[in-house]
């Protein structure tokens, strides 16, 4: 490009032929286009974040899963030791044993695990395995041949109940 032409289009005029006024108009042009530009990169920000946050969600909702699955399996495993226990204090009246009893119940409380209640209550099998119909309320908890335990609404071990049975006599 020779010195005239570069000085035409620096001097009124674009590359189009049309008068630029300085180039005010090639800018008012470009506005919408502009405005629509950063629209478009202020909802792709957005988006971005959006799936950020749902991923930091997720990742906290997984490795919560982990940890209360973890505590689970070894929840389940020292039940039997607490059952033994129990069973023990039945035939022994012992203060150090009572202490040790409670504060085991304790530690798993803090941890969430709670026993199921089912003595007297509607047989739920949710919640409970019946081993055998004794007589007794139709439907109702007779006897708990095994304590079940929950831990944050999750069953770690349904409790092994007796339930109730009304025994009619038939005329024939």
């Amino acid at each position: 490009m020779d010195n005239d032409t570069k000085n035409q289009n620096d001097n009124g005029q674009n590359n189009g032929g049309e008068p630029d006024m300085h180039g005010q108009t090639a800018d008012v042009l470009k506005i919408p286009e502009l405005e629509e530009k950063v629209s478009e990169l202020e909802n792709n920000w957005k988006r971005a974040l959006a799936d950020y946050q749902n991923l930091q969600k997720r990742v906290a909702e997984e490795r919560e899963a982990l940890v209360t699955y973890a505590n689970l399996v070894l929840i389940s495993e020292l039940l039997p030791v607490l059952d033994n226990l129990e069973l023990l204090e039945k035939h022994i009246d012992d203060t150090g044993l009572k202490l040790t009893i409670k504060t085991f119940k304790q530690i798993l409380e803090n941890e969430g695990v709670k026993e199921i209640e089912c003595l007297g209550k509607d047989f739920d099998p949710a919640l409970m395995e019946a081993i055998e119909l004794v007589d007794g309320k139709e439907g109702k908890v007779a006897e708990v041949a095994q304590k079940g335990y929950v831990l944050k609404d999750k069953l770690i071990r349904p409790a092994k109940v007796k339930v109730g049975e009304s025994k009619e006599v038939q005329n024939g």
